[in-house]
This record gives structure tokens, C-alpha cells and sequence, in this order.
């Protein structure tokens, strides 16, 4: 009959003496300067917070508005140079278009174009 004792290791009573409390990681502190702290400091550095402050109006410059509802519900995406992109806008804003519109217009002139070569 086997016994039910487990063959040593070699180890002896040395892993007795271990105590596995010892490895456990130090609790973080919270070393976390105050807002006024953190305020002060900036401003000591000159840095400058992008956020307006408290009471100050939020000026921001309108945009021109260009959607419209239009039934155009397909996306094409272009890599462009942004000369081209410049251009492109400059005219349609000129022609009181919008991007969708001169989009097609030029397709339009494109295809008459190529009609005419063709002939």
C-alpha cells in the first residue's frame, strides 16, 4: 500500500519561514495637486488654456451653412490637391451653388466635352 505523504523536494522547512504579504505592490498614493495648484502653476509657466473664461462670451466665427435638402443621397470621396479643392469651392460659392450642385454641373460640361471630341 502506497503512501498518501508527498515526496520532499529538498526544500526542508524553508518555504515555511515565506511570507507571500511581503510581494504585494504598495497601494498608489494620490499625489494629485488641487485645481488651484495646478492653476497657479500655469500660469506661472505662461501657459495659456484654450478655454474661455467663466463670463467670457464665446466668439466664434460663423461658418457658411451648405447643406441643403436636395435628394442626393450617394458619397464620393476625392484626393484632391488643395488648390483644386480651393478652386472648385471659390466657383461654386461664386455661382451661389452648392458643392453637389457645381459637382454635377461640371460632370455636365465634362461629358459635353468629351461629346464633342468624339464627333
Amino acid at each position: 500500500m502506497a503512501s498518501k505523504e508527498r515526496a520532499s523536494l529538498g526544500f526542508g522547512g524553508e518555504l515555511d519561514d515565506i511570507d507571500p504579504s511581503a510581494w504585494a505592490k504598495p497601494k498608489p498614493r494620490n499625489d494629485k495637486p488641487t485645481a488651484e495648484a495646478t492653476r497657479q502653476a500655469a500660469e506661472a509657466t505662461g501657459f495659456r488654456s484654450r478655454e474661455p473664461a467663466r463670463g467670457e462670451p464665446i466668439v466664434t466665427t460663423p461658418r457658411q451653412q451648405r447643406r441643403r435638402r436636395t435628394g442626393r443621397t450617394a458619397q464620393l470621396n476625392l484626393k484632391l490637391k488643395p488648390d483644386t479643392i480651393e478652386t472648385f469651392i471659390r466657383v461654386a460659392d461664386a455661382n451661389g451653388w452648392g458643392l453637389g450642385e457645381a459637382f454635377e454641373r461640371a460632370v455636365e460640361l465634362l461629358e459635353q466635352s468629351t461629346a464633342k471630341n468624339d464627333s
